[in-house]
């Protein structure tokens, strides 16, 4: 047996080593599991490989793959599983969204290679079986396409998480994401092979199974540069866009595909194996380059010092600046996107931002790169609520060198910013200050190969801190206004039942009053305890009304004649109520909340009262008008002044009565815009006022 065919069984053995290992410490994490579960069948998969590498016979071989295609089932969907857990603190939210297309991704390879198990493959003719293991069945094909996708789909969910995460969180799983990335890489180059082929090659098996021990290898070795598996963050379940997964997949295509031509060419076909597993290296250490944070940040310095340009790109940044936090609603997700800003402008990987609280005493939790979201507010509590660290930036103007502060707040800022690798450049601590006022704190370190921030990172850091101060005051004036706009509304409401409460009151008011002339007479007596019991059921009415507040205003609509509820409202004012001259018209039906209807009728008769001091002309006419029906009071009081009438009648908390509440008109015109209506007011100084109210007599939809 030859060392190339060593490679599979050697590659299972670490497979399920790693697999088993990973549950080592955190055993409870749903991740590890799955992890566990997909090392164990690809370990399987590799060893069923190697058997049939070493098969003596084609007819040997198709057994084997026969069972190897079956294991191939399982396997998308468990890594699918996988990289919508891995190292995601929400990934609950994903499974229950995904779950399905998990279950039916198992249930549909599984039965079909369970159902035609004896057509997955079929067996090549001697002279090929040199180079060919078995030829795949057309069945055998859909499977082999099937996984071709979840591996693509596997690659940008990885992707995604990778993106997510940034800083010291990033740096902790860049390595394990490369091993996941070659391995479905080179996973994806080899199933496309066998599905254009219709054939699985010796060589792909040996491309597989060098993947998947490059893979352990960087998983293994993140794991002990991290001393962590996984860590947490909170991808969104935004559609993935930018993603180069696709790119990176088409190039590795095209770079193997070449590659394979050439050899041919050469006539080395033997070494192919070899060969692709060299250029699979290659590409490993490639991409470890390109996701290096001190290879960019060297590269950017170089740009730099050669091409005399500054080192940061103030155009760019302030344009990323102001479209990443432009859509933010709150104060987490602006600390969440200037800590991410931050972190990627100075190659620093830990980045927090904390925000003073309310009491000005202390901080509250904001966000960091360096630990997940959840662990941010149990810092928090380590460092005493940052009372001292927001005493000692109390004055300060700029960028605070960790080494400067002494005592308690040099204490809570090393809890807060603590230094992860012994020589990150040193640790700064910047207020956020807007118009004289400490809103908050920005902490950086840990730069990418310990540089240290020179004049230029100082000034722009400077500029960053006070745009991100002016960003926090802008949201923290946008929340007190959203709760003063709540607190208004529900002044409003409350004037509202307060209002009609002061019309019941006074009716009441009224009976009580003709009572002590009027308590022998029984038809009066009939009349009052009438007109109370109506006044009852109007404030039981009220009640309702406010349990249901929430839902809005909504409008009790039925067929009713106007001229019957403005005679329902006369009887409900008293004996005592100034005479009002009727001229009620033929009106047809039209719907109408009659309680809503009366207390704007009853609204307009008040203030007709008032208006003329109970002595005046007082007139009532209904007609109809302009396709609908028309509702006209008149009084000879003392009118309403130009300025009033035209700019604070309608509005709330506008009177002109030494004891009114300012809101009753405002009323009236919400009720009769809900019923679709509109009202006018004709008034002038010393020559009365007259109220019109338009209804259509339509259906109100």
């Amino acid at each position: 047996m030859s060392a190339v065919q060593i490679i599979p069984d050697v590659a299972a053995a670490v497979a399920v080593l790693a697999g088993v290992a990973s549950l080592w410490g955190r055993w409870r994490s749903p991740g590890r599991w799955i992890f566990t579960g997909g090392m164990l069948l690809l370990g399987v998969e590799s060893w069923l490989n190697a058997r049939s590498v070493t098969a003596l016979s084609p007819a040997a071989a198709v057994s084997w793959q026969q069972w190897r295609l079956l294991v191939l089932g399982l396997l998308p969907s468990t890594w699918i599983l996988f990289s919508l857990c891995y190292s995601r603190g929400n990934h609950a939210e994903f499974l229950q969204r995904w779950g399905w297309a998990v279950g039916l991704g198992w249930a549909v390879p599984l039965t079909l290679a369970l159902v035609f198990f004896d057509v997955l493959v079929r067996e090549v003719p001697e002279p090929a079986f040199a180079d060919l293991l078995v030829g795949l069945g057309e069945v055998g094909r859909v499977i082999v396409l099937l996984a071709l996708v979840a591996w693509v789909g596997v690659l940008l969910l990885l992707e995604r998480t990778f993106r997510t995460a940034v800083g010291t969180i990033r740096w902790r799983i860049k390595l394990a994401m490369v091993g996941f990335w070659v391995l479905f890489g080179a996973r994806l180059y080899a199933d496309s092979q066998a599905y254009l082929y219709r054939a699985v090659g010796r060589e792909m098996v040996q491309v597989e199974a060098v993947a998947l021990l490059l893979a352990c290898g960087l998983i293994g070795w993140s794991v002990k540069r991290a001393g962590t598996f996984e860590v947490e963050v909170y991808p969104s379940h935004a559609v993935l866009y930018r993603s180069l997964s696709l790119v990176l997949a088409g190039l590795y295509l095209f770079g193997v595909g070449v590659l394979a031509k050439l050899i041919g060419w050469w006539g080395e076909a033997a070494a192919f194996p070899l060969v692709a597993a060299v250029w699979l290296v290659a590409l490993v250490g490639l991409g470890l380059l390109g996701l290096s944070d001190r290879v960019r940040l060297r590269l950017r310095r170089l740009v730099s010092r050669h091409f005399r340009r500054p080192l940061h790109d103030y155009r760019r940044l302030w344009s990323e600046f102001s479209s990443r936090t432009a859509a933010c609603v709150n104060e987490g997700e602006y600390c969440r996107a200037v800590a991410r800003l931050v972190s990627e402008t100075f190659e620093a990987l830990s980045v927090s931002v904390w925000v003073v609280n309310e009491s000005r005493v202390g901080l509250s939790a904001g966000t960091s790169t360096i630990w997940p979201a959840e662990q941010v507010p149990a810092r928090l509590g380590e460092a005493s609520g940052g009372r001292a660290l927001v005493e000692a930036l109390g004055s300060a103007s700029g960028p605070v060198d960790l080494e400067a502060l002494t005592g308690a707040a040099r204490e809570e800022l090393a809890t807060l910013q603590p230094d992860q690798f012994g020589k990150g450049g040193g640790r700064l601590a910047v207020p956020l200050r807007a118009q004289g006022e400490l809103l908050g704190v920005l902490t950086v370190g840990d730069r990418v190969s310990g540089m240290p921030f020179d004049g230029q990172d100082l000034d722009l850091l400077r500029c960053m801190a006070d745009q991100t101060a002016a960003g926090l005051l802008n949201q923290r004036l946008t929340r007190r206004l959203l709760e003063s706009k709540q607190l208004e509304a529900f002044q409003v409401m409350s004037a509202f039942f307060i209002h009609d409460l002061k019309n019941a009151a006074s009716t009441l008011k009224l009976i009580l009053e003709n009572f002590r002339v009027h308590l022998d007479n029984p038809e009066f007596r009939g009349d009052a305890v009438g007109a109370i019991g109506r006044t009852a059921e109007r404030i039981q009415d009220m009640i309702e009304r406010l349990t249901t507040l929430r839902q809005g205003m909504g409008l009790k609509v039925a067929p009713a004649d106007l001229n019957e509820v403005v005679r329902r409202v006369l009887e409900t004012l008293g004996g005592d109520f100034p005479p009002v001259e009727l001229a009620l018209g033929e009106l047809p039906p039209a719907p109408l909340d009659t309680e809503q209807m009366r207390q704007v009728i009853a609204n307009f008769l008040h203030n007709a009262r008032e208006a003329t001091d109970g002595r005046g002309r007082i007139a009532v006419r209904t007609a109809r008008h302009d396709g609908g029906i028309e509702l006209e009071v008149r009084d000879e009081g003392c009118g309403i002044e130009p300025a009033f009438l035209h700019e604070k009648l309608f509005r709330p908390f506008q009177t002109t009565k030494g004891q009114g509440l300012g809101i009753g008109m405002f009323q009236a015109k919400v009720i009769v815009e809900a019923h679709r209506g509109r009202i006018e007011v004709d008034s002038a100084p010393g020559r009365g006022t007259t109220v019109r109210v338009w209804l259509p007599v339509e259906e109100v939809r």
